[in-house]
């Protein structure tokens, strides 16, 4: 099977057909991150782990992924080992997860669609898993991330911008508070496509607003240089 490269990293790795695979809103959310050095990372649907290498294009002190299916764990470790990057991973609901420590950085690419028919969901288990609510509603997403992050840490996704007030509203519930964000666009003169966002407990700052990417341009993707997250 081919490699598919990661942009914006050194790595490559492998996406089996019947598997979630990584596209511009991954490496938009591997490019929205700020990783430090002594940081603890969890990746919370890691898949074949994508996100996981762009997360250790940053060099922090540990890696960890949680995902739903043993064959798609299986693959990520295949893919981390290709590219000597150690992680821990494991097979299990994120509502389930009590590792005994909490983190200093959380990532997401959740499941964007709420949706209530079984019928408009995708026959593969996997892919399904990866784009409805099934396993995984908002309300249990920033729940558990609360639970499972430090409290100077930061929670990194990306969701849908149509869903923005929602989010907000969600995260607001469990004492988390946006700090940055930045909304994509299919093209400039489209419609806002997705929305990063980069959370904290329980914060005074104010939020900051990234510079807008544009899908049709691939040079706005380039990481937004800051202090701090």
């Amino acid at each position: 099977m081919k490699l598919d490269y990661l942009n914006g990293t050194p790595y490559e790795i492998e996406q089996p057909e019947e598997m979630y695979h990584f596209n511009s809103d991954t490496e938009l959310l591997g490019r929205f991150v700020r990783l430090r050095a002594a940081d603890t990372v969890l990746d919370i649907g890691c898949a074949t782990g994508a996100l996981l290498c762009y997360a250790a294009a940053q060099h922090p002190s540990k890696l960890s992924g949680i995902d739903l299916f043993p064959e798609v764990i299986q693959q990520a470790e295949k893919n981390l080992g290709r590219n000597d990057i150690e992680a821990e991973l494991k097979v299990v609901r994120l509502q389930d997860y009590h590792p005994g420590i909490r983190y200093d950085v959380l990532l997401c690419n959740p499941p964007y669609f709420a949706t209530k028919k079984e019928e408009l969901k995708n026959t593969n288990p996997i892919l399904a898993a990866a784009r409805h609510e099934s396993y995984l509603s908002l309300d249990d997403l920033f729940c558990c991330a609360s639970s499972l992050l430090k409290d100077t840490g930061a929670f990194y996704l990306v969701h849908r911008a149509d869903r923005i007030p929602e989010l907000l509203y969600t995260a607001e519930k469990y004492d988390l508070r946006p700090v940055r964000m930045r909304i994509t666009y299919k093209s400039i003169h489209g419609d806002a496509a997705g929305v990063l966002l980069c959370f904290e407990k329980d914060t005074v700052k104010q939020m900051k607003l990234d510079p807008p990417v544009y899908l049709d341009d691939r040079s706005t993707f380039e990481t937004v240089e800051g202090e701090g997250r």
